[in-house]
């Protein structure tokens, strides 16, 4: 047995609240998809808008090698023939490798929605499926609603499904379109369908019951071939079975070949890549592709994955393109350090005087505010200050940043700064959104021409957070920075009772940490 994974990103995906996606944009996540072995991409609604319109003739630029180009719609107008329905014809118009049309399923909906009689809507599902496979495209069939429509009146929901099949679909996909179901009852209706219904099913599940990648799985089980979601488990509410939880477990927790092992391996990077071209923060918690999903913080974890990986990890985590992170906290004990010691390379003898002290720095630092879990690459600085790995690569001879409002109610930062870099005074001055990105501005501007690899280093988040609330304006504030350079991601951190000196800290850590990786 097979599964093929239609991902629905950049249409049902984009119905998703805070997801606004550009036509380069779409064009760009549709090359990732295909470049991970996605079988089916869904590029949009040709009837909808010109956007769609536009991604769908560009998209054929790109020479896919593994996707299919898929056109969504729904079945004819009540009042039109298939061969006059703009809604179809729009679908032939945009030449797509596939189309995916969703029919009513629902006597709810057949009565509300439609507004029309349950015998005329069988007959849009027919003709409408009939006229698309007269045109030689593939026909997916998304019976809209089904599982609550099967609860309501099953007799009819399963008649909506036959006249899919009578009229040719190649795939049949069982929609709990309001999300609401439960993997008991996503079993049972399947096996009831299977007595009825010989097209292969598909399943396209919604996670308003927080059950989507659930009711996918026992899908598989029950013999589903197709599964539809959105890589990230963007959508409509609470958005469609997530495909980067699913693959994994479609492929290694049931045996059944979805995609190849080497794209498997692609799995973390292309989730993240696409919630960068979104501009959309994803879950650190998220399963297999999260930046936590193999987190060990704890010194027992720490040290029963040293000996054992399986002993606090389901999986390898490299199988999905991620990796193990041995977390530094004042929970840490030494084997924390020393498994992260030895994935930088730095070799500690277990009772070595160095770890001793390292481990008590951390205590006292975090005492103190700072927070190391969150911030490796502002740790491994820190351990490579104290075991003479380190390197300096620019001083501060000062800072100056001011902000100023205007009469219009304009804001304008600006930061001067002087740094010493090889024996060479530098005094640069720039502006910014805000004053630590004027900082960030200076800095890398007075730093660009004696090291040009950061010119592709960007803030891609900031958080502070007030450690001790009960002293007011004076409390300490901890900056934590979030920087990329379009490859990897790194994390440093900056405790002070001054907002500009606490993101100071960390914006030098983050600097200081991409020049001493030498990428």
């Amino acid at each position: 047995m097979t599964v093929k994974i239609f991902d629905t990103s950049l249409r049902d995906g984009t119905q998703g609240e805070g997801i606004s996606l550009t036509v380069d944009d779409k064009l760009k996540i549709a090359a990732a998809l295909d470049n991970l072995g996605i079988h089916y991409i869904e590029g949009g609604w040709p009837y909808s808008n010109p956007k769609e319109i536009e991604f769908f003739l560009k998209v054929k630029k790109l020479n896919l090698k593994n996707s299919k180009i898929t056109a969504f719609g729904s079945t004819r107008h009540k009042n039109s023939k298939p061969a006059q329905d703009k809604n179809l014809l729009a679908i032939l118009k945009v030449k797509p490798a596939a189309a995916c049309i969703f029919g009513k399923t629902w006597d709810l909906h057949v009565k509300h929605a439609l507004n029309t009689t349950p015998e005329k809507n069988l007959d849009m599902i027919f003709s409408s499926v009939k006229f698309l496979k007269s045109k030689g495209l593939e026909v997916i069939y998304d019976a809209e609603h089904f599982f609550d429509g099967y609860l309501s009146n099953c007799e009819y929901a399963l008649k909506t499904l036959s006249a899919a099949e009578a009229a040719g679909a190649d795939n049949i996909s069982l929609c709990d379109t309001n999300g609401g179901m439960l993997p008991h009852q996503i079993r049972k209706i399947i096996d009831e369908v299977k007595r009825h219904i010989t097209t292969p099913l598909g399943i396209h599940a919604h996670n308003d019951s927080g059950c989507a990648v659930a009711n996918s799985v026992v899908a598989v089980e029950e013999g589903c071939v197709l599964v539809q979601g959105t890589l990230n488990g963007w959508g409509e509410r609470c958005g469609n079975a997530n495909l980067s939880s699913l693959i994994p477990n479609i492929k290694l927790k049931l045996g059944v070949d979805c995609i190849t092992d080497e794209k498997l391996k692609l799995l973390t990077e292309t989730f993240r890549y696409l919630s960068e071209v979104a501009n959309i923060i994803s879950s650190d918690k998220q399963p297999y592709t999260g930046y936590s999903a193999f987190a060990h913080k704890g010194g027992v974890h720490a040290s029963a994955v040293a000996k054992k990986s399986s002993t606090y990890e389901h999986i390898d985590p490299s199988v999905v393109g991620n990796q193990r992170r041995i977390l530094i906290s004042e929970l840490s004990g030494r084997a924390n350090i020393l498994l992260k010691s030895k994935e930088l390379k730095i070799d500690f003898e277990k009772n070595s005087d160095k770890v001793k002290k390292i481990l008590q720095i951390v205590k006292d630092r975090e005492k103190k505010g700072y927070l190391y879990e969150g911030a490796e690459g502002s740790f491994e600085l820190l351990l490579k200050r104290n075991t003479g790995k380190h390197r300096v690569f620019f001083s501060l001879g000062g800072f100056r940043v001011s902000v100023e409002k205007d009469i219009r109610g304009h804001l304008k930062s600006e930061a001067t700064i002087k740094v010493y870099v090889e024996g060479s005074e530098e005094l640069t001055a720039a502006e910014g959104d805000g004053p630590v990105n004027a900082l960030d501005n200076a800095l890398r501007k007075a730093l660009d021409r004696f090291y040009p690899q950061l010119k592709n280093v960007r803030l891609s988040d900031f958080k502070v957070r007030i450690i001790n609330p009960s002293d007011g304006t004076g409390a300490k504030v901890r900056v934590l920075i979030q920087s990329t350079d379009g490859k990897n991601e790194w994390s440093t951190v900056g405790v002070s009772e001054n907002i500009i000196e606490a993101s100071w800290q960390a914006l030098v850590d983050a600097i200081e940490y991409k020049l001493l990786k030498g990428q």
